[in-house]
């Protein structure tokens, strides 16, 4: 099934994301773990790319079990230290093993120089749907991507993939949701109208918050600050807030009207479980008056 066809359904719906493994002796516990987490029944799993595509064998590996278990697989995509061969090749592996929905991303550039074929995330949009009948998604930064000079470039690059056919878009990780709904609002100002889907990261370790805050360059609300400071010490309290936390954010996006939350789960079964259990009654589909 095609991602935009699920979020056109009229309920909630809850996703993970899984990485695959760097080495093929990491395979084995990689591939378990991202079959328990399709055991919750997710809306559907993001698989990730690694840089320059080393990992690109394992990412279809992995969406192939995802989607034998009966959950939709989302394959991630980058282009930037790739060649129009290099991602056709990969575009026809995708094509023949069944796998109709890719999460275009430029992906990291250490050095421009060494970008071979593409510059932009647009332009690899542009290749995929030239491919064949792929639902493409791209990626979106509601706190303005690090390298765009404000946020009317960074709205107008984001219009470019749309323009080029992304169907659906994910943004990164933030931890105040009120950063979202004011993305969300510039957005359709902008006149992009496609499902946007917010990503959250449940933090459950200390050490997560250095890396995550440089990657995404998401500030941390005060609340959270304070929850870090209070139980970082504390591995497993710090796992319950973590996740306690994530869960607000969701319930809150939910009632506010967003009908689709992305979760980078982070390989993570007894997380992603959790969030899902605390989620279960909110994941069922409206009822309506009449009871049916």
């Amino acid at each position: 099934m095609k991602i935009s066809e699920i979020l056109a359904a009229d309920r909630p719906c809850l996703s993970f994301e899984v990485f695959p493994p760097k080495s093929t002796e990491a395979f084995d516990s990689v591939s378990r773990a991202a079959e328990q987490i399709a055991d919750l029944h997710p809306s559907f799993m993001s698989v990730t790319y690694g840089a320059g595509g080393g990992t690109s064998l394992y990412t279809l590996q992995i969406a192939l079990r995802l989607a034998a278990k009966g959950v939709t697989p989302l394959a991630h995509l980058t282009c930037a230290s790739s060649t129009r061969e290099e991602v056709r090749a990969q575009l026809a592996r995708l094509r023949e093993n069944g796998i109709e929905n890719i999460l275009a991303l430029r992906g990291d550039i250490a050095d421009p120089a060494a970008c071979r074929s593409y510059r932009y995330a647009a332009q690899l949009v542009e290749e995929i749907r030239a491919a064949g009948d792929f639902c493409i998604g791209g990626a979106c930064y509601p706190e303005c991507h690090p390298e765009s000079a404000n946020d009317r470039e960074d709205i107008q690059h984001l219009r470019e993939k749309v323009e080029a056919g992304c169907s659906f878009l994910t943004t990164q990780m933030f931890f105040d949701n009120n950063i979202f709904y004011n993305f969300l609002y510039r957005v359709r100002e902008a006149g992009i109208s496609v499902p946007v889907i917010p990503g959250i990261m449940p933090v459950t370790n200390a050490v997560q918050i250095k890396r995550i805050t440089s990657i995404s360059g998401s500030p941390l609300p005060q609340r959270f600050r304070r929850i870090v400071d209070r139980y970082g010490d504390r591995p497993e309290a710090m796992q319950q807030a973590g996740i306690a936390y994530a869960v607000s954010q969701i319930i809150d996006l939910y009632a506010n009207g967003v009908n689709a939350v992305h979760v980078y789960s982070m390989n993570k079964p007894g997380v992603a479980a959790a969030i899902r259990d605390s989620l279960s009654e909110i994941l069922q589909p409206p009822v309506g008056r009449d009871g049916v």
